[in-house]
């Protein structure tokens, strides 16, 4: 039997919608994987912690409000300093499609913008982690 991907999808910083997390997370589940949500106002130190202490192979982060230059790359780095950069991170949110490029240069794997299909998202994780 193979391994299941192992995701954490977190909601960094004080916004506190968390419908589209909830909606990726069940996909993913639903997709056969092994998903711990971590809830809203999650500072990216408790992310980065609970990404090392699940073994997890990837963080998925949604952000709604605007703080997504300052939030990703610090759990990067974060992650980095736990020598744990072997965990990818990817996010999706409103971000602005001058961002992404930003994001994916500081070490974010992938960036998902609005509306996009729950199918795009599992299968860009067996991809990269099957």
């Amino acid at each position: 039997m193979a391994k299941k991907i192992r995701v954490l999808v977190a909601k960094p910083g004080l916004d506190g919608h968390d419908r589209g997390a909830k909606v990726v997370a069940n996909a993913l589940r639903d997709a056969g994987m092994e998903v711990i949500y971590t809830g809203l106002h999650q500072t990216p130190e408790m992310i980065a912690e609970a990404a090392v202490q699940e073994d997890v192979d990837v963080v998925g982060l949604s952000i709604l409000s605007g703080a997504h230059l300052t939030m990703f790359p610090r759990i990067i780095e974060l992650l980095k300093k736990q020598e744990a950069e072997h965990i990818k991170v990817f996010g999706g949110g409103i971000i602005p499609a001058e961002d992404v490029e930003k994001l994916e240069s500081m070490g974010v794997a992938k960036v998902f913008g609005p509306g996009t299909d729950t199918r795009d998202i599992i299968k860009y994780l067996k991809q990269e982690f099957e």
